[in-house]
């Protein structure tokens, strides 16, 4: 790499062009060594040493080059602190050098990495400035990278209106130029994420997460495990447990067991059972895959809430009337706690049914078939009428 820098810095020097592509590739290859061995304080000397040989290149060589150094730099999650430094400093040099595209572009990679260290606020300001930059050049692949990013932000924030429309614009971007396996599958995972969160459309949901499986594996992307894990998650949403045992045994699947699946079983299985106590059971064992998931963890809520009613619904099931007390007793969690439920379910018309709060009982009552007589009356009478009617009419030509 000194090597390099010394050649770079001579004036007039002269490399053959085959002689250029074998350092090029030597650079990569060592870069990639450096990413493999966890080695980031080597792999960030490497970045910084090779700016005067990029002056040699041309200058979407040179781009394609620095982009894909510091890609794998923080692609190593070495989180050695000096990550958006070290991004922003690529940044002014390329400015320096007056780089336009490897500028925009690792810029984007700043916002990519704002959004990962939860600087949402940061990625936002960034992000609206480069979009502003890449409509005037209409640079699509990088619009839509960055649209991408713009909808993740917004969802991370919770402000799922605005990440919807981020996330069309992306679509309408990409419908018109080639898209990459890997960039689709994450325009189809970000689209299963929103109908999940903000329509609670796991059906749908489940065709998106199987859209981005099926580019991740195309392309042997780590990511494929988490789309995988989505699906099952929108299987369970939709209480079809058993569907979530036929597809960890798939072909495809079997190749991404571990612990992140059998977290997914366990809480299938204890769906399956409507368990309560394997459910947190499952949640307990399994807090890292279940718990620091964004996404899984924003429908703990709604799995916990699905698990209490039909461990609710199952114990109430023989009764007429049960008292309360029990109820708590034989689920294990306090008094308040499940009359509170009770009262919801019942506003929710979960089932029919009282709380006689003087007694502490619940009433329920059988869901009662409507009479039919009446509405059967009222048509024959309506058809009789219509045929008086014609008969009346009849007779009136007669006469």
């Amino acid at each position: 790499v000194e090597y390099l820098a010394k050649i770079a810095e001579e004036e007039n020097q002269q490399m053959d062009e085959e002689v250029l592509k074998e350092q090029e590739t030597g650079i990569l290859e060592l870069g990639s060594k450096y990413k493999n061995e966890g080695n980031a304080q080597d792999l960030q000397k490497l970045i910084q040493m090779i700016r005067p040989f990029t002056k040699l290149l041309s200058k979407a060589k040179a781009a394609k080059l620095v982009r894909g150094l510091v890609d794998m730099y923080l692609d190593m999650e070495a989180t050695t602190g000096y990550e958006v430094e070290l991004c922003k400093e690529c940044i002014q040099w390329a400015k320096d050098e007056k780089r336009l595209f490897l500028r925009q572009a690792l810029e984007a990679r700043l916002i990519a990495l704002y959004y990962d260290t939860e600087r949402y606020t940061d990625a936002l300001s960034l992000g609206s400035q480069l979009l502003k930059e890449l409509k005037k050049l209409d640079d699509k692949n990088l619009l839509v990278e960055v649209q991408l990013l713009e909808s993740k932000t917004y969802a991370a924030l919770s402000n799922l209106p605005k990440a919807r429309a981020a996330l069309t614009s992306a679509r309408t971007t990409a419908n018109s130029i080639y898209v990459p396996p890997r960039v689709q599958a994450q325009l189809d995972m970000q689209s299963g994420i929103l109908h999940a969160s903000e329509e609670k459309d796991f059906k749908t949901a489940f065709s998106y997460f199987f859209e981005a499986f099926e580019q991740y594996d195309s392309v042997e992307d780590p990511l494929a495990l988490r789309a995988l894990k989505y699906m099952l998650l929108s299987k369970i949403m939709l209480s079809l447990p058993d569907d979530v045992t036929n597809l960890v045994s798939g072909k495809l699947a079997l190749r991404y067991s571990g612990s992140d699946l059998d977290a997914m079983k366990a809480v299938a299985a204890s769906a399956k059972k409507r368990s309560l106590a394997d459910f947190q059971s499952a949640v307990k064992s399994y807090s890292t895959e279940l718990e620091q998931d964004k996404t899984v963890s924003k429908h703990l809520d709604t799995l916990y809430s699905n698990m209490l009613e039909q461990n609710l619904c199952r114990i109430i099931e023989p009764y007429s009337r049960v008292q309360v007390e029990y109820v708590a007793g034989k689920i294990g969690l306090p008094k308040e706690q499940v009359e509170k439920k009770l009262s919801q379910m019942i506003l929710d018309s979960k089932f029919l049914g009282i709380l006689d709060q003087e007694t502490g009982v619940l009433v329920v009552f059988n869901p009662e078939t409507r009479d039919t007589t009446c509405d059967d009356v009222i048509d024959i009478v309506d058809a009789m009428n219509k045929v008086v009617d014609r008969l009346y009419q009849a007779a009136k030509k007669l006469t």
